[in-house]
Order: C-alpha cells, then structure tokens, then sequence
C-alpha cells in the first residue's frame, strides 16, 4: 500500500528510522475521519516550582536519568539517539508557537534550550506472527531535558500557548523535505503526575485516507521536563489514541529528583 504523507511525518518526526521500518506499506484504508473526537482538556500543576538557583543538566546527566531496560518490565528500551531527531533543526513547523509541540512529540526540549536526552520504549508483542500481529507495536518516546531557573516553566508555558495557539493545526517538515498536516490540537486529560502537566491529542491528516489521532504528555519535575509521545502502528487511520504508559511514565518521573 501506499504509504501516507501523515504516516511519513509522524514516523520521522516522532520515531525516525525504526518508526519508517515498521511503517512501510501499513497506512490504513479507511474513510472514517476522527479529528473531530473530543478531548477533556487539562493542564494541572501544583505550587512547587523550581529555585531561581536551578541550574540545568548537562547531556550526560540526562542521559543517566533516562529509563534503562532493567527499570521497566515487559517493554524493550533503545537509544533515542539512533531513532530520534538529533536538533531542532530537523523539526520545522509553518508557525512558531506550534514549534514546542512538535519538539515534545519528537522527544525534543519543548523549552529554549536545545540539549536533551531520548530513547524509545517499546511494548513486548503479543498474540501471532500475522502481519496483523506485528504492527500491533505500541512505542513510547521518552525526552528529557533541563532548564537554569524557572526555564521549566517557561517551558511548560510554551507547550500550554501552543496547545491554544495551535488548535487549528499547522505544517510540519522533516530534515527530509516531507510535509505532513496537523489538522487540529486538543488539550487532553494528563496524568497529573510531577509538578506540572501538558498533554495534548494532535489530528494527523492522512493523505485523505483518514486522520490519525497521536497523544503526547509534557511533564515537569523541578528544572527537569519530561516528554512522553505513544503511537500504536496498527491504529493509524482510526479513531482510536494510543494511551502512554502509565507504568513508563510512573517510573520515569521516579528516576527525577
């Protein structure tokens, strides 16, 4: 089958080249369009903020925090430094206040800071080895990164303007030339975890073969922001969002002190 310009975007935005594997020839036929789903929308945050004194991770020290696959049971932990956009630059967006979500989903700082620290989490299969069976995988991306002072909020700040500032879609372009759609944002329902909490449902336009739904949850704790982004490849096309985690996000979050 064809493999869809919405399919292209979010696989190389969100998951590069492992996502591009998985994702050849598996765009959904389906007609029924579901960018009109609605979303509770939240952002919850508490009153602890970060010391003005904060200073910010270096990459290594990211790098440390990040999940390794001793620490989550039953999913399989790969470095986001070989799948995942390495810059900014890579990640471009036709309006700037929609540029944050675009780096979260991608596991990128949401914040004005352009270190950070990835990998990807992907769920053990389950059931046969049909074609079927194989696309059922759900992979987490999991970002961090870390501001000086009260840049984590303004971080967070930038992701909840972006959710407003964007509800009406926008543009997104790949390091390599492929345009995808973002036809519509909703604030969504986070998980409530950590200091403070974005999440947001983007609807991806696919190539008129339907609208894939894609959640992403930006959490902050202390001077570190955490980025969570799942994608389930056997769902594109349908109405149904893939859930992150709440095991990956728990355990993450306990890695941050």
């Amino acid at each position: 089958m064809k493999r869809s310009t919405g399919v292209r975007m979010c696989a190389t935005a969100a998951v590069g080249a492992l996502s591009l594997a998985l994702v050849t020839g598996c765009s959904s036929g389906s007609d029924k369009k579901s960018d009109d789903t609605k979303a509770s929308g939240s952002a919850s945050a508490s009153a602890a903020a970060p010391a003005a004194t904060a200073k910010a991770l270096a990459k290594p020290e990211l790098e440390k925090l990040l999940l390794t696959q001793a620490e989550v049971k039953g999913y399989r932990v790969d470095n986001g430094d070989d799948t995942l956009p390495k810059s900014k630059a890579e990640v471009k967006t036709d309006k700037p206040a929609c540029d944050p979500l675009a780096w979260a989903t991608a596991g990128l700082a949401p914040g004005d800071r352009d270190v950070s620290a990835s990998n990807t989490i992907a769920a053990e299969p389950k059931g046969g080895k049909d074609m079927e069976s194989a696309l059922q995988v759900e992979i987490t991306i999991v970002g961090l990164s870390s501001y000086d002072g009260d840049g984590a909020e303004k971080a967070m700040k930038a992701v909840s303007d972006g959710v407003q500032a964007c509800s009406g879609g926008y543009r997104l372009t790949t390091e390599e030339e492929q345009d995808g759609k973002v036809t519509k944002v909703t604030a969504d329902q986070g998980s409530g975890q950590g200091d403070e909490t974005v999440a947001f449902t983007q609807s991806v336009d696919m190539d008129g073969q339907g609208t894939a739904q894609f959640r992403t949850e930006v959490v902050r704790k202390g001077n570190t922001v955490a980025t969570f982004y799942t994608v389930n490849f056997a769902d594109f096309g349908a109405a149904k969002v893939a859930e992150i985690p709440a095991a990956v996000v728990q355990a993450q979050l306990a890695k941050i002190k």
